[in-house]
């Protein structure tokens, strides 16, 4: 798997197109500072740290849903292996004008783009959410 942010995005996006209430996706940090940003802006009810079918570490996703359609509107991909995306703090894009949110890896950890504005870091654009 080349990456594993857009699969577990993906994951969660047919999910959610069905009408799942949790989804389980292999474990990582890096995927696990993904969920914490979208567990703490509200999009999804949290996560667990399990162990799958085969053993291996995985995690398993809470989805959330209001009136019976999902938190999450859309996902999108921003840096991805053959394009990384790295944006300065001026430059972190505002999604559907503050309705959504900006995931950015930062060198003070992974974080949405309000709070990389507030700590005045920039970084890689990893993935936008509304």
């Amino acid at each position: 798997m080349n990456d594993p942010i857009a699969d577990m995005l993906t994951r969660i996006r047919n999910s959610q197109m069905r009408g799942k209430s949790t989804v389980m996706t292999p474990a990582s940090k890096l995927r696990a500072w993904v969920l914490d940003v979208l567990a703490d802006e509200g999009y999804i009810r949290g996560y667990e740290a399990k162990t799958g079918i085969d053993g291996h570490p995985a995690l398993e996703i809470s989805l959330k849903y209001y009136e019976g359609e999902p938190v999450i509107r859309e996902v999108k991909r921003v840096s991805k292996p053959g394009r990384r995306v790295y944006m300065g703090v001026n430059d972190i894009p505002v999604v559907r004008q503050g309705l959504g949110v900006s995931i950015v890896s930062t060198p003070k950890g992974v974080m949405s783009d309000a709070s990389a504005r507030a700590a005045n870091v920039g970084g890689e654009v990893l993935c936008t959410v509304f």
